[in-house]
């Protein structure tokens, strides 16, 4: 295990997170931590991250001013904590990445967001693509703001269960965070039984569902363990499929 990527949730808010990373910077992981960044101007929180350095640590921002970020997150404040939050963060001299996750609800300010993180100096990536929930959920879906989604490129392949994986809070191994349907119990079996992840992952990439027949399979924008989340969630075809988009046939 090379890298390891620590989200949640909000990962900072675990009390485990600090061992659980210098047991990671110990065995000569690189790190990633995605949080919401309201921890950050934590004492605590900025000596854990001091002490096991992070190769990057990504804050998720949800608005440019108080009134549409407290909104957003329901929590009247968060706008407050995360800049105290990014600030402390910048002035420690962390790696921090932006991701602003761009929605119906907050592209209003999709300019402010990207001058916000213009003006401390951080690097950023734009997410407007909503995923259903791990268990099929459609209630992300509706946050999307069609004006601003972007053409997704054609899927070529993903090493899910072969160069990586995913593990939950409750030690659950699977081949991805969305590739959930067939999970390894890690406290169980050890690390051996992470042996059988490749062949779960071929076959659940290869799994067609209500996609039988279709002849644009080979051009498709999603994996199949994402596609049948859209499916269970009865998301427009347009969010994941090009027999939803104009022109298209087959």
């Amino acid at each position: 295990m090379l890298w390891l990527q620590v989200t949640g949730g909000e990962a900072l808010i675990d009390p485990h997170f600090a061992a659980s990373c210098r047991l990671a910077h110990d065995l000569g992981m690189m790190i990633e931590v995605l949080t919401n960044g309201t921890r950050l101007s934590n004492p605590a929180t900025l000596a854990a991250l001091a002490a096991c350095r992070p190769y990057r640590v990504t804050v998720s921002l949800y608005g440019a001013t108080p009134e549409t970020y407290d909104a957003f997150t329901r929590r009247r404040g968060a706008f407050a904590r995360v800049t105290r939050g990014l600030a402390a963060g910048v002035e420690a001299g962390l790696p921090l990445r932006l991701a602003l996750i761009v929605t119906a609800q907050n592209a209003h300010e999709h300019d402010r967001m990207r001058e916000l993180a213009n003006g401390l100096g951080l690097p950023f990536k734009e997410y407007t693509h909503m995923s259903p929930t791990i268990y099929g959920g459609a209630e992300s879906l509706a946050s999307q703001s069609p004006a601003h989604l972007k053409p997704l490129e054609r899927f070529t392949g993903c090493n899910a269960g072969h160069t990586f994986l995913h593990v939950d809070p409750h030690g659950r191994a699977s081949i991805c965070k969305v590739g959930r349907d067939e999970q390894i119990d890690v406290l169980a079996e050890g690390v051996q039984g992470l042996a059988r992840l490749g062949t779960i992952a071929d076959r659940l990439m290869l799994r067609t569902g209500g996609c039988s027949g279709c002849l644009l399979s080979e051009n498709c924008s999603v994996c199949r363990p994402l596609a049948k989340r859209y499916q269970e969630a009865k998301a427009p075809l347009n969010t994941y499929c090009q027999h939803g988009r104009k022109g298209t046939t087959g």
